[in-house]
């Protein structure tokens, strides 16, 4: 629905991967290597999917992760997704590359909600923001840590996104025939005023960032170690590390401070080639030794994924296309719709294993690959 509904341009942005797509793919596949183990003639009366995140309780264990440009998808964007995520009793997590004010979007929402930082605009503009997700209530900072430069995403090149995204109509030109055949999207688009700015990214004496190819400003906005230092005398809140692979990295965010890590390659999206998380999560949970929550993203399709995941010592996961897609085909419906597709599944999954709740999740009710590493 949301290929059919969106021009190429914004549906293949939201839908593909970097270089090869190597990544995007075995995110998804690695959940078909691990097998549930279940426990037969066992009668299992309410299944109990809250689980508890950085202090606050999820009535299931998914939240939906920070996804770029989400107003081009769908006008409501951020609002009507961290609405619909409150409404279903989970957070939402808001990313920098966002259409909406971060003010707006706490507001729609009745769950908790946490800010993903870029240091676009510089060490000012993030200051700026920070001191402004403090205020609103945001109640936890989600450092990303795996976009020094923007992955190579072939898709968006060969499609236009640039020249969607730039103020010049010669440059649209090319790609005009298939934008006007998506009349639905295309005047959705336009009665909401064209092209946002990033209303979470303000310079002193500027103003909002232009909506642009953000690719050259990540550039120059690489997010470092050292940042994290700064960043803490600035958040006195919980600070979650996004993007992470290795067991090392892991248990150095959580000398930083980290108080969660993201066991992420960012769905696909940057380094192509890389292990799939849920490889990766294993190592990560072991690694950490329970001084920090560990979370997940890449690839959750479905509420079978989502439980895997929690077997494997996940304390909940994020879901970024799984809700996406939801939005960009019926805006705030298709997300409601899809967390309630994904709490179905994850219900069904628990009760054909014969577990009682998700706290009771662990290694035994799947069998892993001998080949994965930490076993």
């Amino acid at each position: 629905m949301a290929q059919r509904r969106l021009p190429k341009s914004v549906f293949d942005y939201l839908d593909g991967g970097a270089e090869a797509e190597i990544t995007l793919a075995e995110n998804c596949r690695a959940f078909r290597d691990v097998l549930f183990r279940p426990r037969s003639a066992v009668a299992v009366g309410s299944c109990d999917l809250r689980t508890r995140v950085l202090g606050h309780e999820l009535s299931f264990p998914a939240m939906l992760a920070p996804v770029g440009y989400s107003r081009l998808m769908h006008p409501g964007g951020e609002v009507a997704a961290a609405h619909a995520a409150g409404t279903a009793g989970t957070g939402y997590i808001l990313s920098t590359i966002s259409g909406h004010k971060l003010e707006n979007v706490k507001a729609a929402s009745q769950g908790p909600v946490w800010y993903q930082l870029y240091l676009l605009g510089g060490r000012e503009a993030a200051e700026g923001s920070i001191d402004r997700a403090r205020r609103a209530g945001f109640s936890a900072l989600v450092i990303t840590v795996d976009t020094p430069v923007a992955g190579l995403r072939e898709r968006d090149p060969r499609n236009g996104m640039k020249e969607l995204l730039s103020t010049s109509l010669f440059a649209k030109i090319p790609y005009l025939p298939n934008i006007l055949s998506h009349p639905g999207w295309l005047a959705a688009f336009l009665s909401d005023g064209s092209l946002p700015r990033l209303e979470n990214v303000v310079s002193p004496g500027k103003g909002p960032m232009e909506l642009i190819d953000v690719g050259a400003a990540l550039a120059s906005a690489t997010v470092t170690w050292g940042d994290l230092r700064w960043i803490r005398e600035l958040w006195t809140g919980p600070i979650v590390v996004k993007g992470l692979l290795t067991g090392d990295d892991a248990r150095r965010a959580v000398d930083e401070g980290a108080a969660a890590v993201v066991v992420s390659n960012h769905g696909g999206r940057q380094l192509d080639s890389v292990s799939p998380t849920l490889r990766a999560l294993p190592e990560v949970v072991a690694a950490v030794k329970g001084q920090a929550e560990v979370l997940m993203d890449g690839g959750v399709r479905r509420g079978s994924d989502i439980v895997k995941a929690l077997c494997l010592g996940a304390r909940a996961v994020l879901i970024g296309r799984a809700y996406a897609y939801g939005l960009a085909a019926a805006g705030p419906e298709g997300v409601t719709l899809a967390l309630k597709i994904l709490r179905s599944d994850v219900e069904r999954t628990l009760r054909l294993l014969g577990c009682p709740s998700v706290g009771a999740l662990d290694r035994s009710y799947v069998e892993v690959p001998a080949s994965w590493p930490v076993q």
